[in-house]
Order: structure tokens, then sequence, then C-alpha cells
């Protein structure tokens, strides 16, 4: 992996990434560039290769051609897109937080405040639901202090309402950190209004750029639907209020 120079804003940068598995190409010349306070989204269908791409940024896995180069030191925090517990294993929130660190109960503490979560630090991870779990998995990534957020499908199990707190989260933690964030769904409802530029790929890309430009390119209509583009592209997340983890808006008293 090469070294990008450290004195402009990139943070990662991917050039004709190719990945074959067996006879089936799973990426085929795939460029991408992730820049300081940037939030870039990979959408696309289920097996487009999109985990595979994040896997090879990651160095988890190899490239059959292409390079990536990033930023020297570059701190980076993952949340992957599930995590299996078994049942019988006791292991509470701030216990599975520690693992891999240092971090004192203070910090922890702070972080799923931040997070809209702080009652979750003594629960057993088992006990937890799907929407609690994708905020205990962003809080483990956000403990590293990272300069690039890459996150595998953050709001799957996750309500409608509960996406729409979990992408302005996302936005609101970009802004403060100064962090890039590369973030992978294939899920289309909400997506295309909480980035600020979208890759759309099905092995190869097929278009990218502004969120406005993809729902409009022939590409993405081809792919997705005119009837699908137009119900994501005319949402933004701009209403006052907050939701709870299960959905529920926030009285103004009840918040922190």
């Amino acid at each position: 992996m090469e070294e990008l120079d450290g004195d402009n804003r990139v943070l990662l940068r991917a050039r004709g990434i190719t990945k074959q598995f067996g006879e089936r190409k799973v990426l085929d010349n795939i460029d991408l560039e992730i820049k300081q306070g940037q939030i870039l989204t990979l959408i696309g269908p289920n097996g487009a290769g999109k985990t595979t791409l994040v896997r090879i940024t990651l160095g988890l896995l190899s490239a059959d051609s292409g390079s990536i180069s990033q930023r020297r030191n570059l701190r980076v925090g993952y949340m992957p897109q599930r995590l299996h517990i078994k049942p019988t294993l006791p292991l509470t929130v701030a216990r599975f937080l520690r693992l891999g660190g240092h971090q004192n109960d203070a910090v922890i503490a702070d972080c799923l405040k931040k997070l809209h979560v702080p009652h979750l630090v003594d629960q057993q991870m088992v006990e937890i639901s799907g929407g609690e779990l994708q905020r205990v998995l962003l809080a483990r990534a956000l403990l590293r202090k990272p300069e690039l957020l890459i996150l595998d499908e953050p709001a799957q199990g996750v309500d409608v309402a509960g996406q729409a707190e979990l992408y302005a989260l996302i936005d609101e933690i970009s802004a403060e950190q100064d962090c890039g964030v590369l973030m992978i769904s294939h899920d289309l409802h909400l997506v295309m209004s909480a980035t600020d530029e979208v890759i759309c790929l099905n092995h190869h890309v097929c278009c990218h750029g502004k969120p406005e430009q993809v729902s409009n390119d022939p590409a993405y209509l081809d792919l997705f639907g005119a009837r699908t583009a137009e119900n994501i592209a005319v949402y933004t997340h701009n209403h006052t209020h907050e939701h709870d983890i299960a959905g529920a808006v926030i009285p103004e008293e009840g918040k922190d």
C-alpha cells in the first residue's frame, strides 16, 4: 500500500482495482477517492462487489490489479456489516467497547451519550436490539478517533425512522471530527440525501457524482428504476425534532 502526500485533504485513493474469484469478476477497474470531511457512499445491488472493495481498501484482501494509496499513519474506524456473538457469552457493552484498546469508562460513556444510547453501557450484548447494536458498533469505530470512518451497511436491521437518525448522526460526526466517511449500502431509502458523493457500483462503476446527478443518470435509472429513484432523490432529512433508538420523537425536555 502506497503513501499519499499528507499535505492535502485526500485520505485514501484507489485506482484501477480489479478482483476476480474463480471465473467471476467481482470488481472491474474501480477508482475512488475519499477526502477529509467528505461522505462517500457506495450503492448497488446485493453481490455488486461493495464489501469486497471495502475489504481491499482496508488491506484485508488483495486486489488482482490496481493500487491503493492512503495518508501516512491513517487512523481508520471500521463498522462491520454484522457481528455474531454466542448467546451464552457474558459480555457487556462496556466490556465489548474496551476490547482491542484501553478506553476508560468515562470515554466510553461519553461516546455512547453522543450516540444517544448511554443506557446500554452495562447491558449484555446479546440482549440489545438490532438498532442498538448498530449504535454500539459505530461507537467502537469512533473510539479509535478515526480520520477515516468505514461503515458497511450501518443501517442494517434499523427501521426507517431509526435510519434517518443514524444517518444524521453520521453527518454530524463527519462535520465535528472532520473525518472522511466511506459508507456502503444496498438500501437506497434515505441514503441519497445523506451523502456528498455517490458511486453506483455493479462490479464496475455504473455512474458517480453528486446525489442529484447520480439519481438522474441513465445507468442508475436502468439499475434501480425511475420510480425508486424519484422516491429517494426528493427526500431530505431536515426536520428539527429527533428520534430515539426505537424511532419515537424525543420531547424537548427529554433531550440531553
